[in-house]
């Protein structure tokens, strides 16, 4: 059984953490538009070499690029996290909910 106590926390969770969540989200799409940025840099610092292609391939496997991508990870998984851990926190709302009107409905079959 799902308490009260257990609603709260979880609906106070979910207020106290939507910052953190938007934050999280902000800073995924925020790596991710910049990772297009980084990149047409690389390949504009590259255009010495015989063509495009090489120009991005060049860029692709720079330590910058590569450690964008690192952070492009960790962002990722924060956002994730934060994502499920909200799912969670709805889920438990939604099966106190659910508990709640089975104890109406089996309070009414006996009346």
């Amino acid at each position: 059984m799902i308490s009260e106590a257990d609603v709260e926390k979880a609906i106070d969770w979910l207020r106290d953490n939507a910052r953190p969540a938007a934050q999280a989200k902000a800073e995924r799409i925020y790596l991710d538009e910049y990772k297009k940025t980084i990149e047409a840099q690389l390949i504009c610092e590259a255009t010495g070499s015989s063509s495009m292609k090489a120009a991005e391939a060049i860029a692709r496997a720079s330590p910058r690029y590569i450690a964008h991508l690192q952070a492009m990870k960790i962002a990722i998984e924060n956002d994730e996290a934060m994502r499920w851990l909200m799912v969670a926190a709805e889920a438990k709302i939604e099966a106190w909910r659910t508990q709640q009107a089975n104890a109406r409905a089996e309070g009414k079959a006996y009346t």
